[in-house]
């Protein structure tokens, strides 16, 4: 399913490179698309508005923000001049892929920026506990649990590489968002797993298309505050030596590996601390 587009910024935006940034209604993709945009890019921004989690762990603000439309993101970006255009697109269906490429060339202009950040989150575990230790929902892994988390994280993130290198020779970017956990997450343990399948499918294309001068780059940021750190969840994740980052921090180094800068790094994942 794809639907709705709100077109913004008083620039023509065929001189301007274009980006796909994917769940970019709030949190890392929305700072992400706002980053581009002031750097001359011109973007889709993709969201799928969420359900409530209806979880009490959860901060009220967090249901609220995933739930939202693109509107906030693409009044900012127009305020300051930018050009963006916003789509529906539910990542679980396959057809949507080669259907945002098309808006976006509709639009905006072929699509040389590919950022992967939309995620169908989901706690799971194989202990069938109803916590974690942050005293979040848990999920017990099953067929259910599997298909919501990697429809998304894998599946979507390899089609939208595939469709990019359909369509475009050369030069551009690819940039997923992974995550920590590569040894295994207790308690999110098909996140975990998406997650790593998303990272290879992006080390993978860094070799592939080395020739056409596509780079392929994933950003492993720290904990993030895109609305879900609640205050227990962010004395667990001091507690544990880590601090917690700002979603305009890690849409800096994805800007950053999206400039013309970055035209020779290739084939890396950025942790950040």
């Amino acid at each position: 399913m794809v639907s709705g587009a709100t077109l913004s910024g008083m620039t023509d935006p065929s001189a301007r490179p274009v980006a796909i940034v994917t769940g970019a209604n709030q949190g890392i993709g929305a700072a992400v698309a706002r980053q581009l945009a002031a750097h001359g890019v011109a973007v889709l921004a993709t969201y799928f508005r969420m359900p409530p989690l209806e979880d009490p762990a959860n901060p009220d603000q967090y249901d609220h923000d995933r739930a939202s439309d693109a509107t906030q993101v693409m009044a900012e970006i127009a305020a300051d001049g930018g050009v963006a255009f916003a789509l529906e697109a539910d990542l679980t269906d396959a057809s949507v892929i080669p259907a945002m490429f098309d808006a976006a060339e509709r639009e905006l202009g072929p699509v040389s920026i590919l950022v992967n950040n939309a995620s169908s989150w989901l706690a799971d575990t194989f202990l069938g506990s109803e916590r974690d230790h942050m005293n979040r929902k848990l999920a017990s892994i099953d067929a259910t649990s599997f298909d919501h988390q990697f429809a998304v994280d894998a599946r979507a993130t390899a089609l939208l590489i595939a469709e990019l290198a359909r369509r475009c020779e050369g030069p551009g970017r690819i940039v997923t968002m992974t995550s920590s956990g590569r040894d295994g997450w207790p308690g999110e343990v098909s996140y975990a797993a998406a997650k790593r399948a998303g990272e290879s499918y992006t080390l993978s294309a860094s070799l592939e298309f080395r020739d056409r001068g596509i780079t392929a780059n994933c950003v492993c940021p720290p904990p993030t505050d895109t609305g879900w750190v609640s205050d227990a969840v962010r004395d667990s994740i001091i507690a544990g030596g880590m601090r917690v980052a700002q979603p305009d921090e890690v849409a800096g180094v994805v800007a950053w590996l999206c400039s013309p800068a970055a035209a020779g790094v290739t084939g890396n994942v950025v942790q950040m601390h």
